[in-house]
């Protein structure tokens, strides 16, 4: 069952992205590199509850 996650900016702390991911095959936090607005270049998102 794909569930939906929300990615949170590491410097910023705004949530700024929303994508979905398989719990039962992936139960590690995500993390990847995205374009944040706010901070206006690329930072680490982790996955956030």
């Amino acid at each position: 069952m794909r569930e939906i996650i929300t990615l949170q900016c590491n410097e910023c702390k705004n949530r700024n992205y929303t994508t979905t991911k398989n719990r039962k095959k992936h139960q590690d936090r995500l993390e990847t590199s995205k374009f944040c607005n706010t901070c206006r270049k690329h930072t680490g998102h982790k996955e956030v509850k």
